[in-house]
């Protein structure tokens, strides 16, 4: 049995579905808690389809059958409702501020974990690779992230820059071509002017990666996404943890383009860190 977050893979497989598939998989997003406790009959009742069209909706999203389905619904929201315990109040202490926001992190990273592709981060390794420039987009917290990878990837000497402003990145955009690559790094991925920026760097033929969740205008817009779907609570006192998960993710792709570079390049790498060991004070 899978143990990626179902519910995700719902909502990406819905344009593949056939129409009265797409029935059960609308159902199912609206109200996973209720279909949780429900027969097939009663599903099929419900999405107003054929009980043979249960079955071929859950083999369809990597099931065995319906009682697998039913099951990865059940774990889906017991962890979602373990992450929700960790609210965080106005008159909590230091010590829960910490733990409750360590645990979450946690919970969340594990999320994104479960239910990456590494397809897709390969694929966006592979074309960062050979890109002759890549830059990164990305606004308010994204913009951020985007300097956190242009930093990164400068160490892997390749060209490259981040930006957060909607003119420069129009100005970066109608100067690359189709040896270039964007990285747009978006929570919502509905961002109507990081949209505008990457539709136009692919009109002068960028290819776009983007860190974004599954079935959004931007992962629907991007030739190479990596789908990170993470439910960000919006409440005051709630830490932010998708800018967390697309860090790791830059991680993640530094790492394999490093790997890409072959063994030879650990000698540039060290070269680096001896060139700034003179910064630092003498531990002794």
């Amino acid at each position: 049995m899978k143990n990626s977050p179902i519910l995700a893979e719902i909502a990406a497989a819905i344009p593949s579905l056939r129409k009265s598939e797409v029935k059960v998989a609308e159902f199912v997003l609206k109200a996973p808690q209720q279909v949780m406790h429900m027969r097939i009959v009663d599903l099929a009742q419900e999405a107003q389809v054929s009980e043979p069209t249960i079955v071929r909706f859950c083999r369809g999203i990597g099931c065995n059958g319906f009682q697998e389905f039913k099951v990865r619904i059940a774990q889906e929201i017991a962890i979602a409702n373990n992450i929700g315990q960790f609210a965080i109040a106005e008159d909590d202490s230091i010590e829960d501020i910490c733990d409750k926001i360590a645990d979450t992190t946690i919970q969340r990273l594990h999320q994104v974990k479960t239910q990456l592709k590494s397809a897709q981060v390969a694929a966006a390794a592979n074309a960062i690779s050979r890109a002759r420039r890549v830059e990164f987009y990305g606004f308010g917290a994204s913009g951020a992230v985007a300097i956190d990878a242009q930093h990164k990837f400068f160490r892997l000497q390749v060209a490259t820059a981040a930006y957060s402003d909607p003119h420069m990145q129009a100005m970066s955009a109608v100067t690359l071509s189709d040896q270039d690559v964007v990285v747009a790094i978006s929570q919502s991925g509905r961002t109507k002017d990081l949209l505008h920026s990457v539709q136009l760097a692919q009109q002068h033929g960028a290819r776009v990666v983007c860190l974004t969740p599954a079935n959004t205008p931007l992962s629907q817009t991007a030739d190479l996404p990596i789908h990170i779907n993470i439910e960000e609570d919006t409440e005051q006192f709630t830490p932010m943890t998708s800018r967390i998960a697309h860090l790791m993710i830059i991680d993640m792709l530094a790492v394999a383009v490093t790997q890409r570079r072959g063994p030879e390049f650990a000698a540039h790498l060290n070269s680096i860190k001896r060139s700034i060991k003179s910064l630092r004070l003498d531990p002794h």
